[in-house]
Order: structure tokens, then C-alpha cells, then sequence
């Protein structure tokens, strides 16, 4: 049931809070069973899942079924990548726990020209805090098209998300968290949404250095600058043509002189929650982004050789469903969305697990 723009929790009703279970307490896990917070958690991310598919599949794409393991990461060790990717071992073979899925459904896209998606974790090696996980659900996909196609593509889906979570869990989320008007907002907006490119982004910015980190042409706007921009840009603003060098390879060149990438940020709630991008269309593209980004080339041969075989202009986008979440619940804590922790986990494999 749609709820107004006014719900409010009932007199006798205070606000859902989280048990905090991602420390090293034993108890955490006992304490999730009988939290109120999670079991919301759990319904709203299975609309999430849900509205996904049906948005979708209703935009023509086609899901995919990828493995969690890749040698070909999209954090390569490079000008531009800021997180680490994950190492493991699998059957004597050295590779990688996928930090995304976005080079396969590139892949993908060549089979399913409509294009296509997936909904999958993503591991990162970084420490995890207030907005951040190194083990998160990534919903991802990969369209036919260029940066503008892609933008058009991300507000719809973020609306339907909004107006799916207001249809199905709007009444119990108003009591749980009070206010759902940023929902109602986000769904019932009509027109697109706040655009600045990071060059606009920067200028808003500059009376400040710790709105911006970096230095010559790869500066990145920190979370306290994406703050302000929400504050003095809007609720839901794209940041889009970054430097390139502050990205990473694969996304494609905005100008002739390589100096800006055709890529989008969308920020809302804690900051970016969907980044995305137009890829390189050809091979050779590739291999001069690498080139730029001190990537080996041998490192990613096949995916050069794939845009030789079949050139085809696409571009993608990765939402984080952690942090959509975290919007939803007007909360300001990523760590407290999974019920499952796997946050201070004990460096060596204890003799009992404390922990599901």
C-alpha cells in the first residue's frame, strides 16, 4: 500500500534500530535472530531482488549466470583503480573473487545484443566502515549505447526500485524508520535527474581540500565533497566526465586528448550509490587506455581481442545494494545491513566458529 508523504510511526512505536552484530561478540549472531531491524532488511532486499528482475527484464536485458571467480579484474593495480582485488586459490589455480561482473557481461552483451545482468557479490580487498564493504551485492548491468542511454536507464531503474519498495513494504517501513518521503520523492520525480560534470563538481569545491583528494589529473571528490555537492546540487546529482586518470582503464574517452572519461557517478543518500560508464568501443582503445593507465596490456589481451573481433558500443553501471538499502533505511552505517557478517573476522580460523 502507498503510504503519504506524512507517515509518521504511531505514538507507542520508536524507530527500528539495529543490534550492531559485526563486532567480535559471540552473541552477535544470537542477537540477529531476534532483531527486528534485520528481518526488514531481509524484506526489503528481497523487493529489491524482485523489482531488479522484472525491471530488467521488461528493458529487454537477459540474465546472467557468472562465476564468483575471474582473472581478469576491473581494479587492476593501475593510475585510476582505488580498491584492491581479492586473491584466492581455487583447485591449485591462482585467481581472483570477482570485484565486479562488468567485463563479463561486456562479454555477455556480444550473445545478448539487448544487453544483460546479473545480481551477484563482489569482494574487494578494503577495510570496511561507514560506507564501505570488502564483501557486497552488486547489481550490475551492461546496455547497448552510449553515457546519456545509460544515465535514462539507471534513473528509471532506481525509480521503479523506489516506487516497488513504497508499493510492497511502505506502510511497515514508515514505522519502522518514520519518514518515507525521500522514497516518494525519488519514485514521483518526474524530468532527469541533477547533472555536473566533475570539472563543475570541482569548482563547487575548491574552497575546501577535504572536499577533494589527488593531484594533477587524477583528483577524486571524497565523501565529505559528495556531501556537499547533495547539499548544494540536490537529492539524487550526477557527476559525470571524470579525469580520466582518476578512473580506471576500461571506461571510454570523453575528448581526442584522452583527458576525460564518458563515465557517471549517481549520488544520493551517503554518496555514489550506482557508478557507471561508457566502455571502449574497440580493441584499440583498450590498448591505449592501458597504455595511459601503466596496466599491462598481457593482462587483459582478451578483452582487447574480444573488441577486435566485435567491436559494439555498450555501457554499464554497478548498484550497490548495501548501499540503496542504507538510503532506504535513512541510515548512515553499511556495516549494519548485513545480517551475515563478515566484518573483524579473526585473522586465523579459530578452533570453534562463533559465527554462522
Amino acid at each position: 500500500m502507498m503510504t503519504s508523504p506524512s507517515a509518521t510511526p504511531s505514538a507507542t512505536r520508536e524507530r527500528v534500530e539495529p543490534p550492531r552484530a559485526w563486532g567480535r561478540d559471540t552473541d552477535d549472531f544470537l542477537r540477529v535472530l531476534l532483531s527486528p531491524w534485520h528481518r526488514l532488511v531481509i524484506e526489503l532486499g528481497d523487493v529489491l531482488t524482485r523489482a531488479t528482475v522484472e525491471f530488467s527484464h521488461r528493458a529487454g536485458l537477459r540474465a546472467t549466470h557468472l562465476p564468483l571467480t575471474t582473472r581478469t579484474v576491473t581494479c587492476p593495480t593501475g593510475v585510476g583503480s582505488d580498491s584492491e582485488p581479492v586473491p584466492v586459490d581455487v583447485g591449485g589455480i591462482q585467481t581472483f573473487l570477482a570485484d565486479s561482473a562488468q567485463f563479463l557481461l561486456e562479454y555477455g552483451c556480444r550473445l545478448a545484443p539487448g544487453g544483460c545482468y546479473c545480481i551477484l557479490p563482489s569482494f574487494r580487498a578494503e577495510k570496511p566502515d561507514a560506507t564501505h564493504l570488502s564483501q557486497f551485492v552488486h547489481s550490475e548491468a551492461e546496455i547497448p549505447g552510449g553515457l546519456d542511454d545509460l544515465i535514462a536507464h539507471v534513473e528509471a531503474y532506481v525509480r521503479f526500485l523506489a516506487a516497488r519498495i513504497l508499493h510492497e513494504s511502505g506502510s511497515v517501513l514508515a514505522d519502522a524508520i518514520g519518514d518515507v518521503g525521500h522514497l516518494e520523492r525519488m519514485a514521483g520525480s518526474d524530468g532527469a535527474f541533477a547533472r555536473l560534470t566533475f570539472r563543475e563538481a570541482v569548482s563547487l569545491l575548491s574552497d575546501d581540500p577535504g572536499f577533494l583528494n589527488g593531484a594533477g589529473g587524477a583528483w577524486a571528490i571524497t565523501r565529505r565533497g559528495e556531501q556537499r555537492l547533495l547539499d548544494v546540487a540536490g537529492e539524487f546529482v550526477w557527476i559525470t566526465h571524470f579525469d580520466h586518470l582518476s578512473v580506471p582503464f576500461f571506461q571510454a574517452f570523453a575528448d581526442d586528448g584522452h583527458r576525460s572519461a564518458c563515465n557517471a557517478d549517481l549520488l544520493f543518500g551517503v554518496g555514489e550509490v550506482v557508478g557507471g560508464g561508457e566502455r571502449h568501443a574497440t580493441g584499440t582503445d583498450v590498448r591505449t587506455a592501458l597504455r595511459l593507465h601503466k596496466v599491462p596490456e598481457s593482462d587483459y589481451s582478451w578483452y582487447a581481442r574480444m573488441k577486435d573481433r566485435l567491436p559494439m558500443r555498450t555501457s554499464g553501471f554497478g548498484l550497490g545494494m548495501e548501499r540503496f538499502l542504507l538510503w532506504v533505511l535513512r541510515h548512515e552505517d553499511i556495516r549494519d545491513i548485513p545480517f551475515v557478517s563478515r566484518i573483524d573476522e579473526e585473522l586465523d580460523w579459530p578452533s570453534r566458529v562463533e559465527r554462522p
